[in-house]
């Protein structure tokens, strides 16, 4: 019976930097700087969520998982967002959704000309693409995906939405405390 050494395997060892997130390096007379995809795509995904129109970012899954995380105090920004980093050069992916009754195309343009200002001018890179799909469109008063909606019941918790006197008006109970 033959056993391999412990360490790398063939085809670990054919690639490098394999269990490494990707990066991007440049060097210097000065030095060398690295810069994290995961980088690029967080200012990409900042970059775009600052234009009016913009709903979200992601598909119908990545909002769902986007959702779950904001709810424990945490936001990607990569959300939708998947960039290509070459050596000088960064490609672009861009999923959203747009915000009815903002122009779908002015919109995509608009995330891509940020996009490309706010990826060349922070990380120094040129930007030779940003492709955008818009997966849905977002109606204000939709409940079941309005995150900028207002609580219904308002600020009194104690409402009983489920019985309402003959005008139409939710009853309050009254809260007992012990």
């Amino acid at each position: 019976m033959t056993t391999q050494p412990q360490g790398k395997t063939p085809a670990t060892a054919q690639q490098p930097g394999i269990n490494k997130p990707a990066t991007n390096t440049t060097a210097t007379s000065r030095g060398t700087t690295t810069v994290a995809d995961s980088v690029v795509a967080k200012v990409a995904g900042i970059a775009a969520q600052d234009i009016a129109g913009v709903y979200a970012l992601g598909g119908g899954a990545a909002r769902a998982l986007g959702t779950l995380r904001e709810a424990v105090g945490q936001k990607d920004l990569t959300q939708g967002v998947s960039v290509e980093v070459g050596q000088t050069q960064v490609a672009v992916d861009v999923t959203l959704v747009v915000e009815y009754p903002h122009p779908l195309q002015k919109v995509a343009d608009d995330v891509r000309d940020a996009i490309y200002a706010a990826v060349e001018d922070v990380v120094g890179m040129e930007v030779t693409e940003v492709n955008v799909s818009i997966t849905d469109i977002h109606i204000s008063g939709d409940d079941s995906d309005d995150k900028h909606s207002d609580d219904r019941r308002g600020e009194d918790s104690r409402v009983d939405t489920r019985n309402a006197d003959d005008a139409g008006e939710p009853r309050v109970r009254e809260a007992r405390v012990s």
